[in-house]
């Protein structure tokens, strides 16, 4: 059985430069999402959504194997999405003051049901505190600028400044800032960590 790699088959989005900011027009995509608040460092919250998302993506992806689509294929990396609702104050220095979704995206080929029936397994597996607030919805994001980041989350500020200059020079920021985690950040060290720095721009 051939394992899909959509990390590849969606290159552009995955894959980008560490050097440069580029624009990218990423189509419309479904997700595992839940939304929160809270500094991800300490927030209870926060651990337990990613914990159901990446349980749920797992079970679905062994359930989709094993089952009728008899497709394997590696699971996709977090991602976030991340605010405040003064936008003045959203800063590292308030993190309790953040909003954000977190997210993994899935194959085209998940219907509502196969994910209803992963939320059904889990559920009698493992007592998951998040696991009823996931949803599977699709996110288009459209025209947008990126790049990739490496080091830890807290020297992040030139590149999206970085980021933010290639847009405006070209029209305005829209929708929310966006962050895809490459690394397994438990065991690359900090200074290693990959991370995509996206963001949605106008024209």
């Amino acid at each position: 059985m051939e394992k899909l790699d959509f990390k590849k088959h969606y290159k552009n989005l995955y894959q980008t430069s560490s050097k440069e900011v580029v624009s990218v027009e990423v189509p419309p995509l479904n997700y595992f999402m839940i939304d929160g608040e809270g500094d991800p460092n300490t927030s209870p919250a926060y651990a337990a959504a990613v914990e159901a998302l990446f349980t749920l993506s797992y079970t679905l992806k062994f359930m989709v194997k094993k089952g009728e689509l008899a497709i394997d294929y590696g699971v996709m990396p977090l991602e976030g999405l991340w605010w405040a609702d003064d936008m003045a104050s959203f800063s590292v220095d308030n993190k309790a003051d953040w909003k954000w979704t977190m997210m993994i995206m899935q194959p085209d080929s998940i219907t509502p049901d196969l994910v209803e029936k992963a939320v059904a397994e889990v559920a009698r597996k493992k007592k998951l505190a998040a696991l009823s607030s996931v949803r599977f919805e699709t996110y288009n994001e459209g025209l947008c600028a990126q790049l990739l980041h490496i080091g830890p989350f807290s020297e992040e500020g030139p590149s999206v400044a970085k980021v933010h200059d290639y847009i405006e020079s070209r029209g305005a920021l829209s929708g929310i800032h966006h962050e895809i985690y490459l690394s397994d950040i438990r065991k690359a060290a900090p200074e290693k960590w990959k991370t995509i720095i996206r963001q949605p721009m106008t024209v």
